[in-house]
């Protein structure tokens, strides 16, 4: 204990990244285990903090949706890449409400398949098919992606767990449910080649497994 105490109180000698020595980044990059270690808990703090300021409005809270979407998505089958995926869709919300689907998206990127990555990164502009039209905008704007072949996973996502996940009658999951999962999935190996899956295009309710590759 004494030791990892001792070790906590260095610092690194620069003032300027560009003077740090590999001792410097050594130390930084042993330092930075114990922050890495609660990235889980910082998201799960995040989705809490989204029942509390959430967007006015809407029937149900930014929690109440995510927990509904995840909800709607285990119930449907989906692997636990697909329900964290559906759980965490707008956690970037707090941060970034413009742009919160390609934040939301890099938060889960290094720890989930490709396409789950890339669905989140990319349901601001399907969800538009519902509503843009009612602010004059182009409701087809996810037209220029119809020839990627995750369009139709994207489409069926917003269709099956995002655009229906607003109702305060159902039957919704506690956080509790999803954490043990949410746990799992920030605990693997960022980046890992064999979780990313690069080119697997994966079905949403695991009744079809779709082998394509890019």
């Amino acid at each position: 204990m004494d030791r990892e105490l001792k070790k906590m109180d260095k610092k690194v000698k620069f003032t300027a990244m560009k003077n740090g020595t590999r001792e410097d980044y050594q130390l930084l990059a042993e330092l930075e285990k114990p922050f890495l270690s609660l990235t889980a808990d910082r998201v799960l703090n995040e989705l809490r903090e989204a029942g509390n300021a959430t967007l006015e409005g809407y029937k149900i809270t930014r929690l109440e949706h995510g927990l509904q979407s995840g909800t709607r998505a285990m119930r449907d089958g989906a692997d636990i890449d697909w329900i964290v995926g559906a759980l965490l869709h707008d956690i970037g919300d707090g941060l970034a409400p413009q742009n919160h689907d390609r934040m939301s998206a890099e938060v889960i990127r290094p720890f989930v398949r490709w396409d789950v990555a890339w669905t989140v990164e990319h349901h601001g502009i399907f969800q538009m098919i519902y509503y843009a039209h009612h602010y004059n905008w182009d409701r087809n704007a996810r037209d220029k992606f119809r020839n990627h072949p995750l369009f139709k996973t994207c489409e069926e996502f917003c269709e099956r767990w995002d655009q229906s996940s607003f109702d305060p009658d159902y039957p919704t999951e506690p956080l509790e449910t999803f954490e043990p999962m949410v746990r799992q999935v920030f605990n693997r190996k960022a980046y890992d080649p064999a979780v990313l899956r690069e080119g697997f295009i994966s079905s949403l309710t695991r009744k079809e497994e779709k082998m394509r590759s890019i």
